[in-house]
């Protein structure tokens, strides 16, 4: 790790032996998690699909994890997603100074953007990630070069390789294919894990074929899917929670979301105001 702010990093003590029932405890509609001393909160799930005419949505997960007095979000959203994320920050009883550390996935602006909003948080990036993201060319892809350019001129910033810890439990991965230094973060707390894979594995339909609609290299892509495999299948029971879908755990030999998708448009094609029409995106045919 560099820079002064990964100081404030330390490690977890030995958590204590719970049963298998209260290690974690899961709410059915798959947005909140206690785990050991963890606690998560879905604060967005993300949605795995792309607008055909107007570019992508963008609707990327956005996960709180409390421990003590640490408080980390993984992955912050984009434009979007900044009334939203504040809003539902505030439904919990918190304000952005409160969160203590920002851990991104990857550059891209619809999962890294808004770690502006977090004044007091360690921001945790992939020292491969950001050194990339800078000497991409401006303007031509999705990495928001004024944002990274800031981040590394900030002393938030806190660049990470392989293994290290980056929160208390928690420890980070290079699985590249969607970016060179797209990183996983695994939350080992007890009998049970939890993956937050970000654009490393986006979805069901890429965690399960062990392929990506966007990689730079499909046989690197390959490989990262087959590591994030292997980190959610160390311990039964532990949970996968992805870039651009729902948590998903695996039973008997077969991959279940936990939760209800909640996805959906409003549209306007009246000359009346008020009077508005809802496109649902909670299509379930083929699940």
């Amino acid at each position: 790790m560099t820079r002064n702010a990964c100081a404030i990093v330390t490690k977890c003590g030995k958590l204590a032996e719970l049963s298998a029932k209260k290690n974690m405890n899961t709410q059915q509609n798959g947005r909140k998690f206690h785990i050991g001393s963890f606690e998560i909160d879905v604060i967005v799930h993300g949605f795995p699909g792309k607008s055909v005419c107007h570019g992508p949505l963008g609707f990327s997960t956005i996960a709180l994890v409390r421990h003590g007095n640490r408080l980390a979000l993984v992955d912050v959203g984009g434009f979007g997603q900044r009334l939203l994320l504040q809003d539902r920050l505030t439904k919990l009883g918190l304000k952005p100074a409160d969160i203590t550390d920002v851990l991104l996935t990857h550059s891209h602006y619809d999962h890294a953007i808004n770690w502006l909003l977090f004044p007091n948080a360690n921001v945790v990036i992939g020292q491969d990630e950001l050194k990339w993201s800078l000497e991409q060319p401006w303007g031509e892809t999705f990495v928001p070069e004024l944002y990274m350019r800031e981040l590394q001129q900030s002393p938030q910033l806190c660049e990470v390789t392989t293994g290290d810890e980056v929160f208390p439990g928690i420890t980070a991965h290079m699985t590249p294919g969607h970016t060179p230094g797209s990183l996983i973060f695994v939350l080992k707390a007890g009998e049970r894990d939890i993956v937050f894979t970000g654009d490393a594995c986006k979805n069901r339909a890429e965690l399960v074929s062990r392929t990506a609609d966007m990689t730079y290299d499909k046989e690197i892509t390959r490989e990262s899917i087959g590591r994030i495999w292997d980190f959610w299948s160390r311990r039964s029971g532990s949970v996968l929670i992805p870039g651009h879908d729902l948590p998903m755990v695996q039973e008997d030999g077969k991959v279940r979301y936990l939760g209800e998708r909640e996805a959906a448009i409003r549209a306007w094609y009246s000359e009346d105001l008020n009077k508005t029409t809802v496109i649902s995106l909670n299509e379930t045919k083929g699940q």
